[in-house]
């Protein structure tokens, strides 16, 4: 089963396969929440409380159908993650590691454009809640719904790795490592005005 993907406009059309392979979580980070600003979406990607809803799964199971060359990468820090939109309609797409020998991925739940009981289908409902200090209202953690979730983001890595699909990652050139987008690392100036 391969799920869909696409920006707000369709322009950036991509497929998810073995979604029952992900994890989903709700991020209530400060760098998840400046990211959705800098987009200029936060009304239409944070929930009531700040959080980024995230599909995280390995990016060999990403496969980019059309428009390409509509990504963007964006970065809040020289270290930061690697935060991908599209530049067509600067809807959320992925978070990556800056080193594609990690292998993960989180989707922005915006690029799901199937109905909310198809996504819940396919991925099941969001059970964790991670980072919740940063959320803007009360929001309970999920100690051991975060543990179940991460190690079965950390089985997705190591099979990753030890099969070699680590390397099929459309957000890197093969060869090189490098970013297919450099990305636009902001400022201080920039991200403390983000962080509100």
């Amino acid at each position: 089963m391969e799920f869909p993907l696409r920006c707000r406009c369709g322009n950036v059309q991509a497929t998810l396969a073995e979604p029952q392979r992900a994890a989903r979580a709700v991020c209530y980070c400060r760098d998840c929440q400046a990211f959705a600003r800098f987009l200029g979406r936060a009304q239409l990607t944070l929930d009531r409380y700040g959080g980024t809803d995230i599909v995280a799964t390995s990016p060999h199971r990403l496969r980019f159908t059309r428009g390409v060359e509509e990504l963007r990468c964006m970065s809040l820090s020289e270290k930061g993650l690697l935060r991908w939109y599209a530049g067509c309609c600067n809807t959320p797409l992925a978070n990556t590691p800056r080193d594609p020998a990690l292998p993960y991925v989180g989707i922005v739940y915006d690029s799901l454009p199937e109905s909310a009981a198809a996504r819940d289908a396919a991925f099941g409902p969001a059970r964790i809640a991670l980072n919740t200090a940063s959320a803007t209202g009360t929001v309970a953690a999920t100690p051991w719904a975060t543990v179940a979730g991460m190690l079965r983001i950390l089985r997705n890595v190591v099979a990753a790795r030890v099969s070699g699909r680590y390397r099929d990652n459309p957000f890197f050139e093969r060869g090189s490592g490098r970013p297919v987008v450099a990305p636009l690392v902001l400022t201080p100036e920039q991200r403390r005005s983000l962080y509100g």
